[in-house]
């Protein structure tokens, strides 16, 4: 791996931020849904501190991220950290950076004392699901991701 630094971002690494969550986006076949903009992730992300951001930096460009929350498990009794994006661009793979960007979440994860570091993958992208078991991680049988999204959110929030 080249020398490779992680550090959490902050708000003057928002177009680089915007630009992995939009290469990251292309890659899954998901631009269309992209309606983030650098506001947006000022807001939530530093003012509103929802969510935090590693950067990985090699020769002093950004070459990598990951994006990540608290969650809480009531069987652990405390707090998890879930990864909602492992970004690296095509041309920076196989160097390092995602595998360096995880370890520093682990980290992170050990660190504040919480009781697991988990995300989802996309069924059809092998090559991330490959790199995830290399590293030890196993995907949970049984579970089923549910989501409510706009319209229907906001329909079934507002029903009686």
């Amino acid at each position: 791996m080249a020398d490779c630094t992680i550090r959490f971002a902050g708000p003057e690494d928002l177009p680089a931020i915007l630009g992995f969550i939009r290469g990251l986006a292309v890659y899954e076949k998901l631009e269309d849904q992209v309606v983030a903009t650098e506001g947006l992730l000022w807001e939530w992300i530093f003012e509103k501190k929802k969510a935090e951001v590693l950067l990985a930096e090699a020769d002093g460009k950004a070459v990598g991220f990951a994006l990540f929350f608290h969650n809480f498990s009531t069987f652990l009794g405390r707090a998890g950290i879930y990864l909602e994006d492992l970004y690296v661009p095509p041309e920076q793979r196989g160097k390092g950076y995602g595998k360096a960007l995880l370890r520093r979440l682990a980290q992170i994860t050990v660190e504040r004392g919480c009781g697991r570091l988990e995300w989802s993958c996309l069924d059809w992208n092998r090559p991330s699901i490959d790199f995830y078991l290399s590293l030890g991680a196993r995907p949970m049988a049984d579970w089923t991701v549910y989501r409510m999204t706009g319209e229907t959110l906001a329909a079934f929030g507002a029903a009686e």
